[in-house]
């Protein structure tokens, strides 16, 4: 079978909790071998959020698969020389520590290049420099000032935070984009480089469209928007689309949660819409055939076409607007995700056998390449891989091994 697209590319994997472990993960599963470095007690969402006493949390377990682990206090005088030795022997180092933290282990990127002149040294931070680079970042601060906060939600209602998490999974997308680019230019250059992502910037970047409206605000209302009064920002806008065709969220029966489709009306499907509804007239009225005399009345358009989903199970919303080509989706609950059969088919829903805690679920990887098919494996349990890394390749003998367990360094 052709080598995985990252095979042989050593990623030191430096991180902890989201951010950074989602982006090793997608390494780890783009064929790169991944070496988790932990403290001796472990990454801490290893026992954040535990469902199982004494056991990895799913928190971990869903982050770090397809990885190797190896336990080393780098605050020692000889954690300092293996991790130096480590970085020797990577391509890429990565790590989500606060702002100046590996700078004063002593690894700085003058001396991490000093050291590896090949390696591509990735960090994520909250912030960028500037008056906010010593916050203390997590994933709904990143989502309050990246823009996605103040636009979500109703209009009437506080800043939500969106359940996707942007700020740290998103992130670390970005982290990924970044240091495949400076692989990518290290084999014309032979150097490597430093790689800096900011969770804040990530999240900015998500939002771009937000900022396109608010320099559109400057000419006038958003006509796409339901909203009845605009001030000089972006409002909140419930389930609106905000783009060119406009969308919102119909309730469907029973009245559950969950019991909603997400409809998006273009000009061609009104008419059918109409005749779905019990309407047919409106596909010939002046006042609401045509797209530019339905954008003042988009809650009334929603509430006509939600009067008749309403009365119909959310799968037979979907089946009979699909019939006629009019975009839509039922919103998934996790429950209908994780159980249905098409994401299991795709292999982005998996289940993956576990030494400890036996299966669980994870979510597969997005990233489907021809030549190099992704298998999902278990992460590793804290230290697993010590005398693999520490005698089977970094040369230590069993007697050195042994003496660093009782020492503490790993």
């Amino acid at each position: 079978m052709t080598a995985k697209a990252l095979h042989g590319i050593r990623v030191l994997d430096m991180t902890h909790v989201q951010s950074g472990p989602s982006a090793t993960q997608l390494l780890a599963w783009l064929g790169a071998d991944v070496l988790k470095l932990e403290a001796p007690a472990g990454d801490i969402t290893r026992r954040q959020l535990r469902d199982l006493p004494d056991v990895d949390s799913l928190y971990f377990t869903m982050l770090n698969c397809n990885k190797r682990s190896i336990t080393l206090n780098t605050k020692t005088e000889r954690g300092k020389e293996i991790l130096t030795e480590l970085i020797r022997r990577s391509d890429v180092m990565v790590e989500n520590f606060g702002p100046g933290a590996v700078d004063r282990m002593g690894f700085t990127w003058d001396r991490v290049r000093e050291i590896n002149p090949r390696i591509v040294y990735a960090s994520i931070k909250g912030f960028g420099d500037g008056p906010y680079t010593g916050f203390k970042a997590y994933e709904v601060v990143a989502q309050a000032m990246g823009g996605s906060m103040s636009t979500t939600g109703f209009e009437d209602g506080p800043p939500l935070a969106t359940g996707a998490q942007i700020g740290d999974s998103g992130t670390g997308v970005h982290a990924v984009a970044g240091i495949l680019a400076a692989l990518f230019q290290r084999e014309r250059t032979g150097r490597g480089q430093r790689v800096g992502v900011a969770m804040q910037h990530a999240v900015l970047n998500l939002c771009r469209v937000k900022l396109r409206d608010q320099q559109r605000l400057a000419h006038g209302p958003l006509p796409e928007y339901p909203n009845d009064d605009f001030g000089t920002e972006v409002p909140r806008s419930g389930n609106a689309s905000g783009g060119g065709q406009p969308g919102w969220a119909v309730k469907c029966a029973p009245g559950g949660p969950n019991d909603y489709v997400y409809v998006i009306v273009q000009p061609a499907g009104w008419r059918p819409i109409t005749g779905l509804i019990g309407r047919p007239e409106l596909a010939e009225d002046p006042e609401w055939a045509t797209a530019e005399a339905r954008l003042p009345k988009l809650t009334k358009m929603f509430q006509l076409i939600e009067e008749w989903s309403a009365t119909l199970p959310k799968w037979e919303v979907l089946r009979r607007l699909t019939a006629h080509d009019i975009p839509c989706g039922p919103i998934l609950s996790t429950k209908e995700i994780i159980e249905d059969p098409s994401l299991a088919a795709n292999e982005m829903v998996v289940r993956v056998p576990h030494p400890e805690r036996g299966e669980f679920v994870t979510v597969g990887s997005p990233l489907k390449l021809s030549d190099s098919p992704v298998e999902v494996t278990a992460s590793p349990l804290l230290g697993e891989h010590n005398r693999a890394v520490y005698v089977g390749e970094l040369g230590l003998d069993e007697a050195e091994l042994r003496l660093l367990r009782s020492n503490g360094v790993i």
